[in-house]
């Protein structure tokens, strides 16, 4: 049973020594005024009236002396005694007000902790007003003001945990200052990780299907991408509010407030980062989605992580769940998934340590990204590709590991003339349209599919052998500026 002492009961000290009274064990609080009513009603709690810094009201032992008094000489004082009586005791000492730097002195000699409330206090609101994140968080809150109604916060098509995760936690934000916010997605949630972190932690998410889903808005937000249009189902033209990515544009962003910072692994890392800046303790659910979100965007802390990263992480496991966690990261693999994988496989086409597959029509795109993390595991292999259509689209997923190749940079040049095409050194994406032959009968799929890999698989094994011959050379990469070849196909 811990013996614990109190030595004054200040004003600013009050609540924590009430703290310490529902604590068990045996709680003594020696002091001239300050704690009447502490004792009512709480067993093993005494309060004797006497000067704290007087030992003779001391009991006989204790294991953890809390100074609380609100005069900073008082609390020197009593902290000196407290140490001489109770050598092997935890002594901590708030500070009091206006110590001068003699007082400050004492109580760190013999404190184990020292609370110092103005310091606290200056550092919080040089941290609240002084720094750059303190002027994105500004920033961000007055964009949020300036919306009139209700924010619609887009994730990109078919939303992974960080881009998920991330728009949570900005409509979160921008509840706290009271603009009213909806977490929304174009497509749909196939990826079994995926659909277990919003069934297991009960997410509340909106669907949209077309622009006219847009009218109950009166702002619009992206997280996760930087463009209306690109990997996502509105108007190129819409107007942007807010943007908040971790990934590298490849044109100029536009918005109202941008933060994109392609030095941080996650997009849930910087939203993380508004809400502690801001105070804002987050739900269980968003903390988990959250520290997930981070989790899988660096592969468990092992790709493109950063100091920030790690910050993140440690602040949200103090709120998250981490047995839902676990259930999230353990969900059963579907036969779309593992028909995908076996295609991926059989089909592949490996180019020294390049690998490109095309699996055919699929019915879940996520199911690319999930062979090519299993294709890049393949022994020689540092690039893996794979590809598929769906609905008139060439959906593409890359992974590559232990190469000086920038993946996204190199999809980009394969394929960005003829679709949208980007993301990281070691993780990119790609969609390009399929153009007239989206019209072509099942009866041709054989035929479709041929044509797909010699176009996809051609530019990018061309873009990959450029791509590494060039590094000898310097980092400009070529320019592709000719048209879709899909087009130039007849059925």
């Amino acid at each position: 049973m811990q013996r614990r002492l109190v030595l004054g009961c200040g004003s600013d000290a009050r609540e924590a020594v009430e703290r310490l009274a529902e604590w068990p064990g045996e709680l003594t609080v020696v002091a001239e005024s300050g704690c009447e009513g502490l004792q009512t009603g709480v067993s093993g709690v005494t309060v004797e009236r006497g000067a704290p810094e007087d030992p003779g009201a001391y009991p006989p032992d204790a294991e953890l002396v809390f100074v609380a008094s609100d005069d900073a000489e008082t609390n020197a004082d009593a902290a000196a005694r407290a140490r001489a009586q109770y050598p092997d005791a935890q002594v901590i000492v708030y500070l009091g007000v206006g110590a001068a730097e003699e007082t400050r002195a004492t109580v760190e000699r013999v404190a184990d902790r020292v609370v110092d409330a103005e310091r606290v206090l200056g550092d919080r609101i040089r941290d609240l007003t002084l720094g750059l994140g303190a002027n994105r968080l500004q920033r961000l809150f007055a964009a949020l003001r300036r919306i009139d109604g209700r924010l619609a916060v887009v994730m990109h098509d078919n939303p992974d945990p960080d881009a998920i995760a991330s728009a949570l936690a900005l409509s979160r934000i921008a509840a706290a200052v009271g603009v009213s916010a909806d977490s929304c997605y174009f497509g749909d949630i196939s990826h079994q990780e995926n659909r277990a972190l919003v069934n297991l932690l009960d997410l509340d998410l909106i669907e949209l299907d077309d622009e006219a889903d847009l009218d109950a808005y009166d702002g619009v937000a992206l997280v996760d991408h930087s463009r209306p249009g690109v990997n996502d189902g509105l108007p190129e033209d819409t107007q942007i509010d807010i943007v908040v990515d971790h990934h590298p544009p490849r044109a100029p962003v536009e918005a109202h407030f941008v933060d994109l910072r392609r030095d941080i692994g996650a997009t849930s890392t910087l939203l993380a980062e508004y809400l502690r800046r801001a105070g804002i303790d987050p739900e269980e659910s968003l903390a988990t989605a959250l520290l997930f979100g981070i989790r899988i965007d660096t592969n468990d802390f092992a790709r493109e992580v950063s100091t920030t990263d790690f910050e993140a992480a440690a602040w949200l496991l103090t709120h998250a769940d981490l047995s839902a966690l676990d259930r999230v990261e353990s969900p059963s693999m579907t036969s779309a998934v593992l028909e995908t994988l076996a295609r991926a496989i059989r089909d592949r086409d490996v180019r020294g340590d390049a690998l490109a597959s095309n699996v055919g029509p699929i019915s879940d795109r996520d199911a690319l990204a999930q062979a090519a993390d299993r294709l890049l595991n393949m022994e020689g292999i540092r690039i893996a590709v794979v590809y598929g259509f769906k609905d008139g689209t060439v959906y593409v997923s890359g992974r590559a590991r232990g190469t000086d190749v920038d993946l996204g940079e190199s999809l980009r040049d394969a394929l960005g003339a003829i679709g949208s095409a980007g993301g990281h050194a070691d993780m990119a994406g790609a969609q390009v349209p399929l153009g007239i032959l989206g019209d072509t009968g099942e009866e041709s799929t054989e035929e479709l599919s041929a044509i797909v890999t010699e176009v996809i698989a051609g530019r990018i094994f061309e873009t990959l052998e450029d791509a590494t011959t060039l590094l000898d050379v310097g980092p400009e990469g070529a320019e592709w500026v000719f048209e879709s070849p899909f087009d130039s196909f007849e059925e």
